[in-house]
């Protein structure tokens, strides 16, 4: 039984769920592995992601521990059977881990909910944008480093118009469109992007204002990813460090609902069919307008 070098986020998730429907079943692992007959040691391996299962014996498993939600068992199933392979496999060599399990969320999620405080989020950005952070936040890199990270973020975001596409929902508080990233031209072409970009129907873009207050300082910039399956969500809350993945009902509860309290707070959806006399109103269309205008050396 070879044991694998490079874990993922999926072969993880799919331990710690089979963990959690042992327990649930109030099985040890000598007790669970004999249903399959295997040894202790071999289940311990699978639940730690070390090695992988037949999809026989995860059926098995998954009826013997009472689970009957069949798009719940058809999921796991799915994330067990996957070669993890997909356009984020050429950079393995280039990027860590962490990254390369968010293409893959991203990858298959039904629907992303997206909070930025300070930044656009990844998903939205424009090429100069990001070019000019990944420069800021790592001055010693070579040209061809900050172009694969460059290339590697306009990936992800052919997730908005592939064959399966997400629903995005972004909520972006007003210091992240304020902050000059690069310079004016820069923010003006970044902000112009956000209105073509919430054309699309699978996007809804709303604006935190400055006069919610500490409202925005509920969360750090996070992203909450969906299958469309229940019991199955990733948090991913972003560090400049590291990036910390959290799976747990009770942390996907609290970001389910503090998503809510941001979009209750937040400015109508950006939408830029919304009839001129609205264009003057609260909305998160005429705040963005207004931004742009102050880029654009408009009177502040």
């Amino acid at each position: 039984m070879a044991l694998r070098l490079r874990i993922t986020e999926r072969q993880r998730r799919l331990g710690v769920e089979l963990r959690k429907l042992r327990e649930k079943a109030g099985l040890n692992l000598i007790e669970a592995a004999a249903l399959i007959d295997m040894g202790r040691p071999h289940l311990t391996h699978i639940e730690a992601a070390r090695t992988g299962i037949s999809t026989e014996r995860l059926r098995t498993l998954l009826h013997e521990f009472g689970c009957t939600s069949g798009p719940y068992i058809a999921e796991l199933i799915r994330m067990s059977e996957s070669n993890g392979k997909g356009w984020w496999s050429e950079y393995r060599k280039a990027l860590p881990q962490q990254v390369l399990d968010l293409a893959e969320l991203e990858d298959r999620a039904a629907d992303i909910a997206s909070y930025e405080t300070l930044l656009i989020p990844g998903l939205l950005q424009t090429e100069p944008y990001m070019r000019t952070l990944f420069r800021s936040a790592r001055p010693d890199a070579t040209t061809a480093e900050i172009d694969t990270l460059v290339a590697f973020r306009l990936a992800r975001q052919r997730v908005l118009c592939g064959e399966r596409p997400p629903r995005l929902h972004a909520v972006i508080h007003e210091a992240a469109l304020r902050m000059v990233v690069g310079d004016p031209h820069i923010m003006r072409r970044q902000l112009a992007h956000l209105i073509d970009v919430a054309e699309n129907p699978q996007v809804t873009i709303q604006v935190l204002p400055f006069d919610q207050g500490t409202q925005a300082w509920r969360s750090a910039p996070f992203l909450l990813l969906a299958p469309g399956v229940t019991g199955l969500e990733t948090v991913f809350v972003e560090h400049p460090a590291a990036g910390m993945t959290l799976h747990d009902a009770a942390a996907v509860s609290q970001y389910q609902a503090t998503v809510a309290a941001l979009a209750h707070s937040a400015l109508p959806a950006l939408v830029r069919e919304d009839p001129p006399d609205a264009r003057e109103g609260p909305g998160s269309w005429g705040l963005v307008q207004h931004i742009l205008y102050t880029h654009s050396g408009g009177p502040r």
